[in-house]
């Protein structure tokens, strides 16, 4: 149980090996040409189809690595709805974040997906750096990049942040007004987890867990190695005794059906510093901007989302959307609860933007 607990407390990680070696196991995602893991990705661009495109821009000085999608017989002198997709915490664009973004392109949007600075393919030092205020301006960073690409109405921009995606995507749609529509899937309140432990089950070693990230930072700043939260390799034994949903699955998608090099989980513990005192959930009334948050109906984080709605009292058209029978990482994945949130979603951009 102690074990069970540090692994819930201090959220997912893998070693780079770990996630080489799992996803050797699934060749056909290793070999696609821009990496992405996702069941049904583009694997070549094609006229009168939806097309990828690789893209980099600086943020902050920063070098920001992202895939914008074009739509099926993308004209660049006509003016589209666009997209900006934030990806889960320890997650990057090729994963769920790419899929959305495609599914969503399929119908007419001009999509993006970026890493976060610090993480994937995108700079920033130290490596998995993992603090809500880079995080929030990441998805600001993307809505400056997109508004200005060839044939974006800027007038019709939406957003969809999944898991710790959706979390800093509420925080960033309170001021960004450039957001049209603002949408959350599996919504993950990284502040409160970090800070209370998942489920609230951390919440006497607060101060314990606290005093490690100072002290954490005070070897940063002194030069030495940094010091990573985490937890270093998986087995599936060790998989196989987790109890929650969102842990287990988690390891599943991540380390083993969808791995991917650039996704490790890792952050430093002196991330913890800003973590910790950070809520996804405050000032929910600044959203005034139409507000769509979907969760699994079984997912053992719904409890975020139930806690954050209610707070969006000036949200324009709100609504609350279950899938039915889904966990909260089935709806990265599972045709049939992907496809229920995209046709949600596909109706509320339409409605909204």
């Amino acid at each position: 149980m102690k074990k069970l607990t540090s692994i819930i407390a201090l959220a997912m990680s893998v070693a780079a090996t770990d996630v080489v070696d799992a996803q050797s196991t699934h060749k056909g995602k290793q070999q696609n040409p821009y990496t992405l893991v996702y069941e049904g990705a583009i694997t070549k661009n094609e006229k009168g189809k939806v097309n990828i495109h690789p893209v980099k821009y600086k943020l902050n000085g920063i070098e920001i690595a992202a895939n914008v999608y074009t739509p099926a017989n993308y004209d660049a002198s006509k003016k589209y709805p666009a997209v900006s997709v934030a990806h889960p915490n320890g997650g990057i664009k090729e994963q769920t974040a790419g899929l959305y973004a495609q599914r969503l392109a399929e119908e007419g949007y001009i999509t993006i997906a970026a890493d976060a600075a610090y993480q994937g393919a995108s700079g920033g030092e130290p490596r998995h750096t993992d603090k809500p205020a880079s995080r929030i301006e990441d998805i600001h960073g993307m809505a400056d990049f997109i508004i200005q690409y060839a044939g974006v109405d800027a007038n019709r921009l939406g957003v969809l942040g999944i898991c710790g995606g959706g979390g800093y995507t509420l925080k960033a749609a309170q001021s960004d007004k450039r957001f049209k529509a603002v949408a959350t899937l599996s919504m993950f309140n990284s502040g409160e987890v970090r800070r209370n432990g998942f489920q609230n089950s951390q919440l006497n070693t607060i101060q314990q867990r606290l005093k490690q990230a100072s002290d954490a930072r005070v070897q940063e700043a002194a030069g030495d190695k940094i010091i990573y939260a985490g937890v270093a390799s998986i087995t599936d034994a060790e998989i196989a005794k987790t109890t929650t949903d969102l842990y287990r699955e988690g390891y599943e998608y991540y380390y083993r059906s969808h791995a991917h090099p650039n996704s490790t989980f890792l952050y430093t513990m002196s991330s913890l510093l800003d973590l910790m005192t950070w809520d996804a959930a405050t000032n929910m009334d600044l959203i005034n901007q139409p507000l769509l948050m979907m969760a699994g109906s079984k997912a053992d984080t719904k409890y975020m989302t139930d806690e954050a709605f209610p707070k969006a009292t000036n949200a324009k058209n709100k609504e609350l959307f279950l899938i039915e029978g889904a966990t909260h990482i089935q709806t990265y994945w599972k045709p049939e609860y992907v496809s229920q949130a995209v046709n949600k979603l596909l109706s509320f951009y339409q409605k909204n933007l």
